[in-house]
């Protein structure tokens, strides 16, 4: 199985669509099926076998159509990717399943993990570079790993209860499906980085009241955007604007009772109509230096009470995960500013959560992922062989 890495690497780097694998509106497995109020939350509605990127490698695969709930309330078609090594699980118990978000990142379908694991393999691949390394380590741990949609058929990014529960009802779809073969004594962990650390943690924070059946030995998270507005703020103008630009494009979508679409000029609304499918990679490589006051004829945009009233409804920290945390974040990261990190760290020790926090001298964020991926997974496995851990807070 160590060929999956040096596979996993050459299928990120083909900017082409494999013949045979139609883009998601074009796919009638995402087609949403009658009668979606009838099903339980992560209820597997429809399956079909997968090849991981659509390439021979010694992993089962599947993807799996479920039923879930979002912010609104609306039941929803979502998708998970299942993929399981084809070797016998040597370890004690049975095998760990691990539920990976991806960074999403995204306002778009084309732009959803199902679609690149599948073997859609154009640009919006790129959304999954930085994981492949780490979902190709689980596996050669022997682990499960389900990568769900998280962000729903609507995509939409920063919205906290819509992604915590797509990633609960994704656990509850996989561990159902049986040829995935999870048994009841399987351990349960959870991995997020960036964007994936978001959703994660706000389905942590959800469990107990939307899935208490699901117990999760360990949850590992990082590079946490905590902070919102600041993460904005940060970038504008700045080479990773487009960040910016996907926030703002994001929540005047998908908060409108929060006056931000009244906020913004023409070129503001023209901006939310042409990028409202966009990929967050395509829209750092469309809008560099990008300032977001070019979208309003008020000054300092991403200051307006509106702005910030849409972020706030989407902030981490109002409940404590029940489960032990590994949290992790670069002192020096260039994208997300630590102070909502450490903020969000005090906040969750001070509700009495679990947590394993590190700071680390790593300069950057994507540098920050690599090198914490390694405490991320002993962790993990610490949990999964069900090593003490401390309860209360280790922060350094």
């Amino acid at each position: 199985m160590a060929g999956i890495v040096a596979a996993l690497a050459t299928a990120a780097a083909m900017p082409i669509t494999w013949a045979g694998v139609p883009m998601p509106d074009d796919d009638p497995f995402y087609a949403v099926p009658a009668r979606m109020e009838s099903f339980t939350n992560g209820a597997v509605l429809n399956s079909r076998p997968i090849s991981m990127l659509g390439l021979p490698l010694p992993v089962a695969g599947w993807q799996l159509q479920f039923r879930s709930t979002d912010s609104a309330g609306t039941a929803i078609a979502d998708m998970a990717t299942v993929l399981t090594p084809m070797t016998p699980w040597l370890g004690t118990g049975g095998r760990p399943l691990v539920s990976y978000q991806v960074a999403e990142d995204s306002l778009g379908i084309l732009c959803a993990p199902s679609f690149a694991l599948g073997g859609g393999q154009d640009l919006s691949i790129s959304n999954m570079a930085l994981d492949l390394p780490f979902i190709s380590a689980m596996l050669l741990h022997g682990w499960a790993v389900v990568v769900t949609d998280y962000e729903g058929p609507q995509s939409r990014f920063f919205d906290g209860v819509t992604s915590g529960r797509g990633v609960l009802d994704g656990v509850r779809a996989a561990k159902s499906f049986a040829p995935v073969g999870i048994s009841g004594n399987s351990p349960i962990g959870a991995w997020g980085y960036s964007g994936g650390a978001f959703s994660t943690l706000w389905a942590m924070q959800l469990r107990a009241t939307y899935a208490p059946e699901l117990m999760f030995s360990g949850v590992a998270s990082g590079g946490v955007p905590a902070g919102l507005a600041s993460i904005a703020r940060r970038v504008d103008g700045r080479a990773q604007a487009g960040l910016a630009v996907l926030m703002l494009v994001a929540f005047a979508r998908n908060d409108p009772a929060s006056g931000l679409i009244d906020d913004l000029n023409d070129h503001g609304r023209t901006l939310v109509a042409q990028e409202s499918a966009a990929c967050g990679s395509d829209l750092v490589l469309h809008h560099l230096n990008r300032r977001m006051d070019k979208y309003s004829d008020k000054p300092n945009l991403l200051w307006h009470r509106q702005f910030e009233v849409a972020t706030q409804r989407q902030e981490l920290g109002g409940i404590a995960p029940d489960m032990p945390l590994y949290l992790y974040h670069s002192s020096a990261d260039d994208m997300i500013p630590v102070e909502g990190f450490t903020a969000l760290v005090n906040r969750y020790c001070a509700l009495g959560a679990a947590v394993t926090a590190t700071h680390s001298a790593i300069s950057g964020h994507n540098p920050a992922a690599l090198m914490g991926s390694v405490g991320a997974m002993k962790f993990l496995a610490d949990r999964f062989a069900k090593a003490p851990v401390a309860s209360g807070c280790a922060v350094r």
